[in-house]
């Protein structure tokens, strides 16, 4: 046969290609069928990569599935290449990530830009493609799990391969990397595979030392494309059982998944930025749930969603006993109290209470009863940064830029005030309500914090850790050290005292998660504390959230704060969608979808044009000078049993819009972490 005539001919067994094209556009959200080239016929596999030709354009796609026939009636184009024959995408992550596309009304193109790593040649001809797992190794013993009286019920049902699913309110202390380790090693000696999540790179540098006598990998963005690719080759070809990682392990395509691990499942990096927005803790009970698999999902403290997911019965609470709660926790005071009230007057207005800096000065000398050595003392502020923000001295008004009305700061000693927003510069500050030029200190951040710090405490070392330079670890040697919340690095022996200042910035946010965010950051930085250290809290005593973390009793703050969820029908007792743009976009949008009788909208309202600046986090570019045009939010509510229903209208109301190219972008997210 000639050479021209071979590259004509279709593959006589199962000629024709299902192809999920790499393209978001709402309507185009299904596969497509192509003919197999008689050439490509060995190489065109399921889940391999494949460049097709799409709208006259040369596309990337998956291949789904090759079948005899297709139901298309007209001419079918061909596959022009076969990128890899390495089948990357596996059936359990494709039915997953159509999953999470419904769910979230996305796209599974997005989906799967998230699911399934850049391909990288080289690391793919190096990464051995057989060979089998590693020995996984005899089961480990409970270890610190006994503290917990679920604990080794937990871990029998792990060897038994049984779906136990548990949200875990960890003790407090170090051992939580260890407990996870020691989840996973019972897991992979039973011969099945666990996928563990954990916020950020510290944490996973801890669960990666923890896992040294398991057969595992750890994922992460900061190995580079080849290594990152290498290792994720490694655990789809099924070398090794355990893999862990940030956000994006969730997909990772572990062979017969045994268990998923998510821990401090409240942490917003733990949310995707990019459509269509899933979280790491739904991804993973969805994932969990279609897998048979186990799950242990939870931290300190314990949102809102994992209790939703006790009181539907899907998991049961894991807490430790009573007994193990004292000896590791540590002792919690509010300030000021009644008692440090009749002591000190000035403790109601004062930011460092006199209450806050003895417990500093008995930690960095230790105890006088020596029963309690001493060490480093954690102070967390809630806003890094020097003035995080400023008011006139005299009618206290919050200073603004002339320029775009946005807040002013200051940037360290000595410096003049600049913008938060656009990046001017107020040399001349005057205050256009009484005319003062005089500045105060509104919000405090951390470098101000350590300066006032260094100045109380001569000749103790101060160290800050947050923003671009975090600390891992610090000493056991007495010491300062000032940390952002999510910031705080890890004592050995443990800190003898914990300072956690302007409780009021952190309860204060606008935010319905305003309260358990601020108990997740204070627990986390607490449970550094060592046993029977002293943590004081600069927020008022009767608040809920400060005495759940007194009472160290995450679990009943939790279930009110869905009680109260429920009551006013927010998040997570129902399901929620915002749908953000230009005023006319979004009521063209809202007025589109064709939404569920029990569907209730609500707004337009303004949004928010810097969300992320206004909460003292800046990253609008420092050049930008003009206010972007102004957006509106409105929210769509419904709920949980409707949810599916939800997603599906508002993904129908896309795909109309994108054929149409009707109207300008409007953003859809369900379950967005903050609807205030």
């Amino acid at each position: 046969m000639a050479k021209g005539a071979k590259d004509q001919a279709v593959s006589e067994r199962l000629p024709v290609a299902r192809v999920a094209v790499d393209i978001s556009l709402a309507h185009l959200d299904r596969p497509f069928d192509y003919l197999v080239p008689a050439a490509l016929a060995d190489a065109a596999v399921p889940g391999c990569r494949v460049r097709v030709r799409f709208a006259g354009q040369l596309v990337d796609g998956y291949l789904l599935e090759r079948t005899q026939t297709s139901e298309h009636q007209g001419r079918l184009a061909r596959l022009e290449r076969v990128i890899s024959p390495e089948p990357v995408l596996t059936p359990e992550i494709f039915d997953l990530a159509r999953a999470v596309a419904d769910r979230y009304a996305g796209t599974l193109a997005d989906v799967l830009r998230l699911a399934i790593p850049p391909r990288h040649a080289t690391a793919e001809r190096e990464t051995p493609a057989t060979g089998g797992r590693k020995h996984p190794g005899p089961r480990p013993a409970a270890g610190s799990w006994v503290r917990y009286p679920a604990g080794e019920a937990f871990l029998a049902g792990l060897a038994d391969g049984r779906p136990v699913r548990a949200a875990w309110s960890a003790l407090p202390g170090q051992q939580w990397p260890a407990e996870i380790a020691i989840a996973a090693g019972t897991t992979a000696a039973a011969g099945r595979g666990v996928v563990i999540v954990v916020p950020d790179a510290r944490d996973l540098e801890r669960v990666d030392a923890a896992l040294a006598g398991v057969s595992h990998v750890c994922i992460s963005a900061d190995l580079g494309p080849a290594e990152r690719y290498r290792r994720w080759l490694a655990v789809r070809r099924g070398l090794v059982p355990v893999v862990a990682g940030m956000r994006a392990a969730m997909f990772a395509p572990v062979a017969d998944l045994g268990l998923v691990v998510l821990w401090d499942d409240g942490d917003d990096l733990l949310a995707e930025p990019r459509a269509p927005y899933p979280n790491a803790r739904e991804v993973l009970a969805l994932r969990a749930h279609r897998a048979g698999a186990a799950a242990l999902i939870g931290g300190f403290a314990r949102t809102a969603e994992l209790t939703q997911l006790v009181a539907a019965g899907w998991a049961r609470p894991l807490t430790g006993s009573p007994e193990a709660l004292r000896r590791a926790a540590p002792l919690v005071r509010a300030a000021p109290d009644e008692a440090e009230l009749a002591r000190d007057a000035a403790a109601m207005t004062a930011r460092l209470p006199s209450m806050a800096l003895r417990a500093a000065r008995s930690a960095l000398a230790g105890d006088a009863r020596g029963t309690l050595g001493c060490g480093p003392v954690l102070v967390q502020v809630p806003r890094r940064g020097y003035l995080a923000a400023i008011a006139c001295d005299r009618c206290r008004a919050q200073a603004r830029c002339a320029t775009c009305g946005g807040p002013l700061e200051i940037g360290g000693a000595r410096e003049f005030p600049d913008c938060r927003w656009c990046g001017a510069i107020a040399t001349d500050w005057s205050c256009p309500r009484c005319g003062s030029g005089r500045l105060r200190a509104l919000v405090t951040g951390a470098a101000r914090t350590a300066e006032e710090l260094g100045r109380a405490f001569p000749g103790v070392p101060v160290r800050t850790s947050g923003g671009q330079h975090v600390l891992a670890t610090v000493t056991a040697e007495p010491a300062l050290v000032i940390a952002t919340p999510g910031a705080e690095p890890v004592a050995p022996e443990g800190y003898a005292a914990a300072l956690l200042l302007d409780g009021w910035a952190l309860l204060g946010r606008p935010s319905l998660r305003a309260a358990e965010e601020a108990l997740r950051r204070w627990m986390n930085a607490a449970a550094l504390v060592r046993p029977a250290g002293r943590v004081v809290v600069l927020a008022e005593a009767s608040l809920p959230a400060v005495q759940a973390l007194i009472r160290w009793d995450p679990v009943n703050f939790s279930e009110r704060e869905l009680a109260e969820r429920a009551e006013l029908g927010f998040p997570p007792a129902v399901r929620m969608a915002s749908v953000t743009g230009a005023s006319d976009a979004v009521a063209d949008f809202v007025g589109s979808v064709g939404l569920p009788g029990q569907a209730e909208v609500l707004g337009p309202v303004p949004a928010d044009s810097f969300p992320a600046r206004s909460a003292g986090h800046p990253t609008q570019p420092a050049e930008l000078k003009d206010p972007p045009e102004p957006q509106e939010r409105a929210l769509i509510r419904i709920g949980r049993g409707e949810g599916l229903a939800l997603a599906r209208a508002l993904h129908a109301a896309q795909a109309t819009r994108s054929a149409r190219k009707d109207g300008a972008a409007v953003r859809v997210q369900l379950d967005p972490a903050e609807v205030a």
